[in-house]
């Protein structure tokens, strides 16, 4: 079932000046410079996911977490307030496809997926703080990991 995101949004925050959606009219695409079967691949999702006992995201919280590419599902759960999660504790993959990214490494449709997979909670701050504070950690995460490429996933 689709979150209605505006209305939902606006209920949240009624007691403030009206929300200010952002606007971007660029993105900076960069090819990819080899075949994706000689890849590394980031994983990333704005899910909430959490990894055994990691602690729960909070409201204004631009922090992520590290998930191993070798969790199980038994071992992932969610914390996110900004989407109904029934369908992610059934099944993560839905939001975040650590399993179905394994079997592509296996099959050798991606190089090697980057350990670990991350994990934050989107859609509850500001675009600024994303900019300036998830944005740069998160690429820095990705770099650091030596990705040619970074799956992003929207929850």
């Amino acid at each position: 079932m689709a979150v209605a995101y505006i209305p939902r949004t606006r209920e949240l925050y009624k007691a403030f000046a009206p929300y200010r959606w952002v606007v971007n009219h660029d993105v900076p695409w960069t090819p990819l410079k080899k075949p994706l079967s000689e890849s590394r691949l980031a994983l990333a999702c704005s899910g909430g996911i959490l990894y055994r006992d990691q602690p729960r995201f909070h409201r204004e919280d631009t922090s992520y977490r590290r998930v191993p590419k070798d969790a199980s599902r038994a071992e992932l759960t969610v914390w996110h307030f900004g989407y109904r999660t029934e369908d992610v504790r059934r099944d993560p993959n839905c939001v975040f496809p650590l399993e179905r990214m394994r079997e592509l490494e296996a099959e050798g449709l991606i190089g090697e997926l980057m350990d670990p997979a991350l994990s934050f909670m989107g859609g509850v701050y500001s675009a600024r703080r994303v900019r300036t504070e998830l944005g740069p950690a998160l690429i820095e995460e990705v770099r650091a990991g030596g990705a040619d490429a970074l799956l992003l996933v929207p929850a």
